[in-house]
């Protein structure tokens, strides 16, 4: 499974997964597509990608199978739903970049290799829609050395760093673990901008002021400038937002980890939710001070 012939599959062509598939595409991979909503499968196809029926379809035209779904329950619906890829023949590897529970990927990749002779390799992402466009995302992969290093030549077209943590289920805990130190800083960016806005201090400027002193991070310079000016592009919807912050509390509490940072932005990422915010980027998010 190791050179440019392997035939490969692609599942979930949102905005991650779309431009993960056409890096596949532009390297000169055999892909075939799926997606729920299927106008979103376009781009890939025009760019030489087959289009299949169901994940089943894709599983058997494919070796290696990607995924990147919005939560647990597509994940699992995809695997083993009666049209799922578990219907599509054994012997496959599925790489799984959606940000998903740690505990059902230990148990999904455990009925995969028991049940249905398929490895699975949890392997969520880190980079957002700017990585996956430029092809240097970082995937925390949890799995079989063998199984990763099988898959790191596709891999490597659409990340800089593939880096094995460990077990089945340690890639998405090192993912949550990245989104707690992302989304308390969102919250706390939101109100330090709106901070210097109400004290009569250009908000735009502050990501450039902080550069160079602790308080700076990759989120405020990716994001900071974004958040100011109030940028509708959509990058990442605060509902995903929300969603991994479920996860990462759920996760608190299997394994008796206080919180309290998280347990606050969640209720803040909530309230926003509410207030008719959810499928905005998470950038808006600045607008609940608004």
């Amino acid at each position: 499974m190791s050179d440019k012939r392997t035939a490969t599959g692609f599942i979930g062509l949102g905005l991650m997964g779309e431009p993960m598939s056409l890096k596949l595409c532009a390297a000169g991979y055999p892909l075939t597509v799926w997606n729920r909503t299927r106008k979103k499968t376009a781009t890939a196809i025009e760019a030489g990608a087959i289009l299949a029926e169901s994940p089943a379809e894709v599983a058997k035209a494919s070796d290696i199978i990607f995924l990147c779904l919005t939560d647990t329950e597509a994940v699992e619906d995809v695997l083993f739903g009666r049209h799922g890829i578990t219907n599509g023949g054994s012997g496959k590897i599925v790489v799984d970049h959606s940000t998903i529970s740690p505990k059902a990927a230990i148990e999904f990749a455990a009925r995969l290799r028991d049940h249905h002779d398929i490895r699975f390799i949890d392997a969520p992402v880190t980079g957002g829609v700017p990585g996956a466009i430029k092809g240097n995302l970082t995937v925390f992969a949890g799995g079989e050395s063998s199984d990763i290093e099988a898959v790191r030549p596709a891999i490597s077209h659409l990340a800089g760093k593939l880096l094995h943590i460990g077990a089945n289920g340690a890639g998405q805990t090192t993912k949550l673990c990245n989104q707690v130190m992302v989304m308390t800083t969102f919250v706390t960016m939101a109100e330090m901008l709106k901070l210097a806005e109400n004290s009569g201090v250009d908000s735009t400027q502050i990501p450039e002021i902080l550069a160079d002193g602790f308080a700076n991070s990759q989120v405020l310079q990716l994001f900071g400038q974004r958040m100011a000016r109030r940028d509708p592009e959509l990058t990442g919807r605060l509902t995903i937002a929300q969603k991994d912050l479920d996860l990462i509390r759920a996760v608190g509490r299997e394994t008796g980890t206080p919180l309290p940072m998280c347990g606050t932005a969640t209720e803040v990422v909530r309230l926003a939710i509410a207030r008719g915010l959810g499928d905005r980027d998470v950038s808006q998010f600045i607008r609940l001070y608004d």
